[in-house]
């Protein structure tokens, strides 16, 4: 499933929180509607001018978007619809790409039925349940339209409507995790994305991911928010230069020994045990045997200190296998054929 702790295919978004009462608006209610009214569909709805389907239609709510509700008229409910459009955060918490610049705030009359708010029984896991499908719908090689976008949403609901659930922290990592993979699949696609420093392509938004860190601090889904912030620092095309290996390598290495046992630590290992590899080979066609000889021994410390850490990782094994590829004067890096 895409909204997995691992992740799969590409997919795009939003987040607000925060506190505050009387002086200024908190973050999650900035758009100065009644928390309690609020509430979000299950399903594409219709705004009409009255409660009648053969009244002039003006909007339309997708799933995951929210809506005010302001009277109920039998199987009817008057709404704000869209409204999630006004929550506004500081413009550096703005990202690039939001999930909410195609849709209208509108007053009117939608069907009352798939409409869940934080008062609806067992609603926590309605939401999640309902995200969960969407981002299993998004993984298919003919997905619906938006809906990875709509289960980022409707993931992010569950941690706003209901954040003493215990279904909260996974659904405010799943919904962060789907953005920050749909994010970084568009930035990839960009020429920018060659070039060797990470400063000269646009960043993945990290506002969802660091918020899931102030909120969640000590915890596997701060440790995995953690691991994805690293993406923004990476180089995107190492030109075959040792530079960026190296400057990997020290990333992963800080990260796994920040996070020792984490659910992304093992991962990191590798990453930093492959770049050490791919710097023996560097180094080789620089004829820089010193470097080279320093880079295949700290390969192989990595191999083993990750068999000794997390000797039932699949990450170990393929550490392993890097490490023997150098100790057998194998390029990890470019041509390997003798």
């Amino acid at each position: 499933m895409i909204g997995k702790v691992c992740g799969v295919a590409g997919l795009m978004l939003v987040t607000c929180v925060g506190v505050a009462s009387g002086q200024k608006k908190s973050k999650d209610n900035q758009s100065g509607y009644d928390r309690s009214a609020k509430a979000t569909l299950l399903h594409q709805a219709i705004v009409y001018v009255n409660a009648d389907a053969d009244s002039q239609r003006i909007s339309l709510v997708t799933p995951g978007h929210e809506v005010v509700v302001t009277e109920r008229n039998g199987q009817w409910a008057r709404v704000f619809a869209n409204t999630d459009i006004a929550d506004k955060t500081d413009d550096s918490d703005v990202p690039e790409l939001s999930d909410e610049d195609n849709v209208t705030p509108a007053s009117g009359w939608i069907r009352d039925k798939g409409v869940v708010s934080p008062s609806t029984p067992n609603g926590d896991a309605i939401l999640f349940g309902a995200a969960a499908n969407l981002e299993s719908e998004a993984e298919q090689p003919h997905a619906p339209k938006d809906a990875a976008v709509q289960s980022h949403l409707m993931y992010r609901r569950v941690a706003e409507y209901f954040p003493n659930s215990p279904l909260a922290p996974e659904a405010a990592w799943r919904s962060a995790d789907v953005r920050w993979r749909l994010e970084k699949l568009d930035v990839s696609s960009l020429p920018s994305a060659k070039e060797q420093d990470a400063y000269l392509r646009p960043q993945i938004y990290e506002g969802d991911m660091k918020r899931l860190m102030k909120q969640y601090p000590s915890t596997k889904w701060a440790a995995m928010a953690a691991f994805y912030l690293i993406d923004n620092k990476l180089c995107g095309d190492w030109q075959g230069l040792p530079k960026c290996p190296e400057m990997e390598s020290g990333l992963y290495e800080k990260y796994a020994k920040q996070f020792p046992g984490g659910p992304k630590s093992d991962e990191a290992l590798y990453d930093a045990t492959y770049r050490q590899g791919v710097l023996v080979s560097m180094y080789m066609v620089d004829e820089n045997k010193k470097k080279a000889d320093a880079a295949a021994e700290r390969t192989k410390s990595l191999a083993a200190e990750m068999q000794a850490e997390y000797p039932k990782s699949d990450y170990t094994a393929r550490a392993a296998s890097v490490a023997y590829r150098v100790a057998q004067g194998i390029s990890i890096f470019g041509n390997d054929r003798d």
